[in-house]
């Protein structure tokens, strides 16, 4: 966490006043429920007490100031002339007002500062908050009045339209709308949530980050969304009210897919029992039986590795030899895969031992550093000052 005051004379030593308010939206980890959410599935995400901080002030004037401290950079431009740079960061800021002006909110120009504490590069989804946190800023500073779910949506697009990633909506809903020791089940479909109570009790959750993210990602992913939309096809030719894998029984997929396709009966088939495996989870969840939710963690991660095959070598490697240790009740990949992390239910105090205990195997392995992240659940976006 970084402490507000650290923020606020920050701001003052580049803007020489004390901000109006800072907004703060933190990273988030599914529990369960990979590849659904682009067919229509459920996820299971939280916020993690790591978060992207913004401070915010009004200007007389029609110019946008952003300071990054993670690059110690400047970046300046006029309201009128918001559009994507090749700059990189200022765009998820810039995205952000782009979309609140095409829904017809008014905006004067605004000095914003921004740091944070969510590792880059580990899977935990820094992008959404940061453009999760600056919404939530604008939104209070300007007084629009737009609920948390629009909030969310407004990052969705800020980072199709100007970072140019076609995300799903499960990171920017976790950042907004996360409550501390619970997940969200989350429909994908029509966006309709629950809140599940997460109370690790005797556990602790121990991201463990590869360091690794193999160049297979992006096209893999849209192989396996080819796949899933063929077997969704095939179905539909004799089922026209199937609009979705959602929609497709374990039945559908054997009788018109199986002899077929076989590719796609396989991650048709993993996506099908991944929403199965999340249900399970909640309901183990909401029971308190931690261990049972973990052995639905332990699952998916095979499923992820052996028929979805979006998995890779440091990946599987973490999760099996976590798998040796009593301690560790549930563990997989989590994310698109081919890199980042493995998230871990570990007993309470084990978790240092854990990596103490892999890091050198793994190193000798892969050449490659482990690196831990201990993670605590979390509110979604907040002012904190």
């Amino acid at each position: 966490m970084i402490a507000r005051e650290q923020i606020r004379s920050r701001f003052k030593e580049l803007y020489g006043e004390v901000p109006t308010l800072i907004s703060k939206s933190p990273g988030r980890i599914n529990i369960i429920g990979e590849h659904t959410d682009y067919n229509e599935g459920f996820v299971l995400p939280t916020a993690i007490d790591k978060a992207v901080y913004v401070a915010l002030q009004k200007r007389d004037d029609n110019e946008i100031h952003l300071f990054a401290e993670d690059f110690n950079e400047r970046f300046e431009i006029e309201l009128d002339n918001v559009a994507p740079t090749d700059r990189g960061w200022p765009n998820y800021i810039l995205g952000v007002v782009h979309q609140l002006r095409e829904r017809g909110y008014s905006l004067s120009g605004f000095n914003l500062y921004i740091d944070g504490d969510i590792p880059v590069g580990a899977g935990l989804s820094s992008s959404a908050a940061v453009e999760c946190a600056t919404a939530f800023g604008l939104n209070e500073l300007f007084g629009f009045g737009i609920d948390r779910v629009s909030i969310a949506k407004i990052g969705q697009l800020a980072e199709h339209t100007y970072a140019g990633v076609m995300c799903g909506i499960m990171d920017q809903f976790a950042s907004v709308l996360s409550k501390e020791n619970h997940v969200v089940r989350l429909d994908c479909r029509d966006l309709t949530y629950t809140y599940v109570p997460l109370e690790l009790g005797d556990y602790e959750i121990v991201l463990l980050n590869t360091n690794v993210k193999h160049s297979l990602a992006s096209s893999a992913y849209n192989d396996r969304r080819n796949s899933c939309e063929k077997a969704v096809s095939l179905v539909k030719s004799k089922n026209p009210d199937v609009k979705s894998l959602r929609d497709v029984s374990p039945a559908m997929l054997d009788e018109m897919v199986k002899g077929v396709d076989s590719d796609s009966y396989v991650k048709a088939r993993f996506v099908i029992e991944e929403n199965e495996r999340l249900a399970r989870a909640c309901e183990e969840m909401s029971k308190g039986d931690i261990p049972a939710m973990g052995k639905q963690m332990f699952r998916a991660h095979e499923g992820l590795s052996k028929e979805y095959e979006v998995s890779c070598a440091e990946l599987d490697f973490l999760v099996d030899h976590a798998k040796a240790f009593e301690e560790v009740v549930g563990a997989r990949m989590m994310g698109g895969g081919f890199g980042g992390c493995t998230i871990n239910i570990v007993k309470k105090g084990f978790g240092q031992q854990l990596v103490d205990s892999l890091s050198p195997a793994y190193k000798e392995k892969f050449n490659l550093e482990l690196t831990a992240i201990f993670v605590k659940t979390d509110n979604g976006s907040e002012l904190v000052y």
